[in-house]
């Protein structure tokens, strides 16, 4: 039979099968050896098909993974190897915040450039969005600004972006519409809110939700494991009707989301509007669009076809990138 996977860590995974039983499940032989090593041969959302065991109706075996719609992952620096966070998406809804912890837009660049690779449509959700008022009322209304355009340099790249707050409840009507009948998985750095957003949308739902640190306004892992949960959305988001059901993965918190099979040279074709420029410099793909004359994308930033903002952080990703080293 087959069966979604919830959860796992190593050889075991939490299979929910289409006889409505929930298994244990581990992984028959070598049958998932393939020519690409991962951290994690399986991830939540995942389609498998498995062989219930015969002795112990609540346990089974991974016979073989379904073809996959779509993976997110990243490279994981102490495995030293891809790990996949998520699989079969219909949105991947990356999370940040303007403050508390700090707004990180490199972070999400990378993780954007990740999804345009991966063929999957991202969702930018900019979480405790009322703390801008409190942002302003204490003198950092200029860093608010610089935080509010990017939003809006994200937004007219195409990307849909949600203010939202999990807190006053505010923007969480539209979020809770946008996940309706949908599997979508909630990436983004530790004390984003990822777990508040969960007991909103469902308020069956009780995660423990973390405290950012003083020192660092870093949150701390709550999530140490990615698993997908199956929400009754609020009846207050939905005008009162009951039962309306989304699906979420939510992934552990991350630290430094480092990319993954993608090259400093191949990187502009995953910034969607430096894309349309590559290969119409004078030196074609050997262009490095640093300081060669004739450059389309240079010449893109200064028509301001191509923001001075993400241009900047293309050159920082490619930079780390070649050295291999990374920031938050």
């Amino acid at each position: 039979m087959q069966g979604t996977v919830l959860a796992g860590t190593n050889n075991l995974f939490t299979v929910e099968c289409d006889d409505e039983k929930t298994r244990l499940c581990s992984i028959k032989g070598k049958v998932l050896k393939s020519d690409k090593e991962f951290y994690n041969p399986i991830a939540p959302g995942d389609v498998l098909e498995v062989q219930p065991d015969a002795m112990n109706d609540e346990k089974g075996q991974v016979l073989s993974i379904l073809p996959r719609k779509n993976t997110f992952l990243r490279w994981n620096a102490k495995g030293r190897c891809p790990q996949l966070l998520a699989c079969n998406l219909d949105y991947l809804l990356l999370v940040t915040t303007p403050d508390e912890p700090p707004f990180r837009p490199r972070f999400t660049d990378r993780a954007l450039a990740q999804a345009e690779h991966q063929g999957i449509t991202p969702v930018i959700v900019c979480n405790k969005y009322d703390l801008a008022e409190k942002m302003q009322s204490d003198g950092r209304s200029e860093e608010f600004e610089k935080i509010e355009k990017r939003l809006s340099i994200w937004e007219d790249l195409g990307y849909k972006v949600l203010r939202i707050s999990a807190k006053t409840g505010e923007g969480m009507t539209q979020f809770a519409e946008l996940l309706e009948n949908k599997l979508c998985a909630l990436v983004g750095q530790s004390g984003v809110g990822k777990s508040s957003l969960i007991n909103v949308l469902d308020n069956s739902c009780v995660l423990k939700t973390g405290s950012l640190s003083k020192k660092y306004g870093r949150g701390s892992h709550t999530t140490t494991k990615g698993s997908l949960i199956h929400l009754t959305l609020n009846e207050s988001l939905m005008d009162g009707i009951k039962g309306r059901k989304a699906n979420l993965i939510d992934t552990p918190g991350i630290r430094r989301f480092i990319l993954d099979d993608i090259l400093a040279e191949d990187l502009a074709l995953y910034f969607r509007e430096m894309e349309p420029f590559v290969g119409k410099c004078r030196f074609g793909m050997k262009c490095k669009h640093d300081s060669e004359p004739g450059c389309a994308i240079i010449q893109a930033v200064q028509d301001g076809k191509i923001t001075q903002e993400r241009y900047d952080s293309w050159k920082r990703i490619c930079d780390e990138i070649r050295t291999g080293s990374w920031t938050d």
